[in-house]
């Protein structure tokens, strides 16, 4: 990681603070900031811009002279695109013109426009300006203690009231708050201040959530997890919303070792190995038994609750099943009797 001497208002050092790699030490992406720069700058276009056409142009609402006769060309308006004060053909409307940019885009380019300024020696980390009250000539004298020149993004934390009053009124400084940065302001200041507390540090990506959600080994020295086998924090993950005995499903969509059972948390239903549904199933959650899917709120197909099939899965047959199903039980009694 790349080291910063921490500055003092009175422009002294304060100690030595690293710089996150993942934030400051990458390579700029040109493209990518070309991109997210243009769409937020199309973003604060208004879009209020409109035009009339012919049909929202006051008058022109008679003939101007009969149709035929006259040695003119046939006319049923004057308010027509090709008279003048007629309407406008094909005119600018309200419109918004935002682009959609992904946020992965987003946090890429302000990675590499901070990366930018970090190579050119352009960040600065200052202890704490500690402002007893807003006071714009102590902000003027910080800053040329520090020896900032040209145009500096000053980092502020929201609570931080008598920074913001300080700095407000310099034109050469613009006050960000640190959930506010974004590439284009990094790009059109020259340097870049932050404290140390505000200090961007880049946070890991949380884990998908659902029961497809891939479990990563916290040590780098096991390695990257694979699914060709069942790991444990799976189990647990489905532990949680689906009770014992269940399991998360695998990204490969392999079954997982001990759970034959496919579970579809759409329509809460179960399929057993070798039923109808079983193999143009995908199974969101898989069951080690049929009663773990049933304590878990899952049922047979109702087909399969009909012919019997429910009976040899280990699960009951449906409450609500007509007078063959009890017939066949007390036909199945009498026969093993």
């Amino acid at each position: 990681m790349a080291q910063v001497t921490i500055k003092s208002t009175t422009g002294e050092d304060a100690g030595t603070v690293e710089l996150d790699d993942a934030m400051f030490d990458i390579q700029p992406n040109v493209p990518v900031m070309h991109q997210v720069v243009t769409a937020q700058m199309a973003r604060r276009r208004s879009g209020t811009q409109s035009t009339k056409t012919r049909s929202e142009v006051r008058g022109g609402g008679a003939k101007p002279y009969r149709q035929k006769g006259t040695g003119n060309a046939r006319q049923g308006s004057i308010r027509a695109p090709h008279y003048a004060g007629g309407g406008v053909a094909h005119g600018p409307k309200p419109r918004s013109y935002g682009q959609r940019t992904p946020k992965k885009m987003i946090r890429l380019a302000l990675r590499s426009a901070l990366s930018d300024r970090a190579a050119e020696g352009k960040v600065l980390v200052v202890d704490d300006w500690g402002f007893e009250a807003p006071k714009t000539k102590d902000a003027v004298a910080a800053l040329a203690a520090l020896g900032l020149d040209g145009r500096v993004l000053l980092v502020v934390d929201r609570d931080d009231a008598s920074t913001a009053l300080s700095f407000r009124n310099l034109p050469e400084v613009q006050l960000i708050q640190p959930g506010e940065l974004n590439a284009y302001d990094v790009l059109c200041n020259d340097w870049i201040v932050f404290t140390s507390a505000n200090l961007p540090v880049d946070a890991p990506a949380e884990p998908k959530s659902g029961a497809t959600a891939r479990v990563h080994a916290e040590d780098p020295a096991e390695g990257a997890r694979t699914d060709e086998a069942p790991i444990q924090g799976f189990a647990a993950m489905a532990d949680e919303r689906f009770g014992a005995g269940s399991h998360v499903a695998l990204e490969d969509g392999s079954q997982p070792e001990g759970f034959p059972i496919k579970g579809n948390a759409d329509s809460m239903l179960y399929h057993v190995p070798d039923s109808a549904f079983y193999n143009r199933t995908v199974a969101e959650v898989w069951f080690a038994s049929a009663e773990a899917a049933e304590a878990a709120g899952f049922q047979l197909p109702p087909s399969q609750r009909q012919d019997g099939e429910a009976g040899s899965a280990g699960a009951e047959p449906s409450s609500a099943g007509d007078g063959a199903g009890s017939a066949g039980g007390e036909s199945t009694e009498e026969t093993s009797a």
